[in-house]
């Protein structure tokens, strides 16, 4: 949790200004040169004074959104689906007003243009704050530049077409256009493209400018030049937002050994960049610690095989076959157990009676203490959490010899049709709708269609599913885990589930 006030720091700990220079301008100049539009390319960094206090909130109300624009994303939501989900959640933490109609020179005036201006600069500010916390890994830039890139691409999608016009009108992008005798000359090509219109106004743009109208096929493309419609342009925009942005973030992971000298910062920064990771974790404190009022022990773990998605399915049954797990299975499986309530105890009496050709020596020597340190009981004594589903599929890829990994992506499509059926999972149609999602690259979406096949009964008998779908996607492992055995054992969906604005929080 971060600090919402600070009345008794020092004065000179009460405001950052990362130009020593004191900007001051009032309502009606600031309505004629700052901010002039809603929509910002964060080309410029801010330079005027804020307090600890607005830094650290600023950076977690956009931290709020990003979590939930990441969660909509991974639920395969986009276009128009992502901007009305996303509505609410801009409009609670980081609203942006039309440029008011009343002038300055009134008081209703000069009080609209200030709340404009509060928050523009809230939303400008806000983004360099949480560009600092996430340029420190190569991971974290990814993200936070995927989700910049889709608020960015909501906010052009629902600003006014004059404004937009006048935005891109001051980009000065690089883009020619279409004359009418070469725009005659393709008339045909270009009369066949996706959204073009009859009185479209075509645009020349290199074609990896693009990539994404490109792999659609939505645009013309000849002698390495896209044509491109005027209603397609905002296409351009977000390719060239997103390429300005990964350039930017580049400099900016080189400039953060600068501020190792201000202590203010840095404990900010981290705590930033470690709640986004954890945005995509469950709560520890609202998993399943007991089954039926009980402890859960090592030896249950085999009986609880049933309820796991089919990457630890996977892990359990490598386990038991070979005695053994390399590192970073041995790290996904054991966060994943103790996800569901496993105590560090019987997590070491449950990895010692598993490495059956292990000496007690050797297990003490080799593998107690990462299992301990996974729990937070040695090294830095950090509280790791369960690998979410996008961990599994995007960190440490799965190489020869290991089990980790998402079997929906890293397995063969004959292994992974194998592994499914193992699961009880035998009617085609469903079969044929996970090689789709397979090939789709939706593997969540795989994973989530084996659930409600497995679970088909118990979603309509206990949860009132009438057509035996859960209605939402599972993101997490041990929110697989938690989803099946309270079904299976007559318990609604809810009770001790994480809700969207708790992960958010974390």
């Amino acid at each position: 949790m971060f600090r919402q006030d600070t009345p008794t720091a020092p004065k000179k700990y009460r405001a950052l200004d990362t130009r020593k220079a004191n900007v001051r301008q009032s309502a009606a100049q600031w309505a004629s040169s700052d901010y002039p539009h809603r929509l910002n390319f964060y080309n410029i960094p801010p330079t005027a004074e804020v307090t600890l206090d607005e830094f650290e909130q600023w950076a977690i109300d956009r931290l709020k959104v990003l979590g939930e624009i990441e969660t909509l994303l991974f639920r395969n939501k986009n276009g128009q689906e992502l901007a009305t989900e996303m509505k609410p959640v801009l409009d609670k933490y980081l609203p942006l007003s039309h440029n008011p109609t009343l002038g300055a020179g009134t008081k209703e005036g000069r009080e609209a243009w200030e709340r404009c201006r509060r928050e523009r600069k809230k939303d400008h500010y806000s983004h360099f704050i949480v560009r600092l916390a996430f340029a420190r890994s190569e991971e974290l830039r990814r993200r936070f530049l995927r989700c910049e890139a889709a608020l960015f691409s909501v906010r052009f999608m629902n600003e006014d077409s004059d404004a937009k016009r006048e935005f891109v009108r001051e980009l000065g992008l690089a883009m020619e256009p279409v004359g009418d005798a070469e725009a005659k000359q393709y008339a045909e090509e270009l009369g066949g493209m996706f959204g073009a219109r009859n009185n479209s106004e075509w645009y020349k743009v290199e074609w990896e400018r693009v990539p994404d109208l490109v792999e659609k096929r939505m645009v013309f493309v000849r002698r390495g030049m896209a044509y491109v419609p005027s209603s397609l342009q905002g296409s351009l925009v977000q390719a060239e937002f997103t390429q300005r942005l990964e350039k930017d973030l580049e400099l900016t992971a080189r400039a953060l050994p600068r501020l190792d000298e201000d202590s203010r910062l840095l404990p900010i920064l981290n705590h930033l960049s470690l709640g986004f990771s954890a945005s995509d974790t469950l709560n520890n404190n609202n998993t399943l610690t007991s089954l039926n009022g009980e402890t859960i022990t090592a030896a249950q773990i085999d009986g609880l095989v049933q309820h796991f998605p089919l990457c630890m399915r996977h892990l359990h049954l490598t386990l038991r076959q070979t005695g053994h797990l390399k590192h970073f299975g041995r790290l996904q499986y054991t966060l994943f157990l103790k996800g569901i309530g496993l105590s560090v105890e019987e997590a070491l009496i449950f990895w010692r009676q598993a490495f059956k050709g292990v000496t007690d020596d050797k297990f003490n020597k080799e593998y107690r203490y990462n299992i301990r340190h996974s729990y937070g009981l040695e090294g830095n004594r950090r509280n790791y959490k369960p690998h979410s589903c996008q961990q599994i599929l995007t960190d440490h890829p799965p190489g020869p010899g290991e089990s980790h990994g998402c079997p929906y992506r890293h397995f063969s499509m004959d292994n992974l049709i194998a592994a499914v059926q193992s699961m009880g999972v035998n009617e085609k149609g469903v079969l044929d709708g996970v090689k789709k999602d397979v090939e789709a690259k939706k593997f969540h979406l795989a994973c989530n269609r084996v659930f409600e096949f497995t679970r088909r009964k118990e979603l309509k008998e206990v949860a009132g599913h009438r057509d035996g779908s859960l209605g939402e996607t599972i993101t997490h492992p041990n929110e697989y885990f938690e989803k099946s055995w309270k079904l299976v054992h007559g318990e609604a969906l809810g009770g001790s589930e994480v809700k969207k604005e708790d992960r958010m929080e974390e």
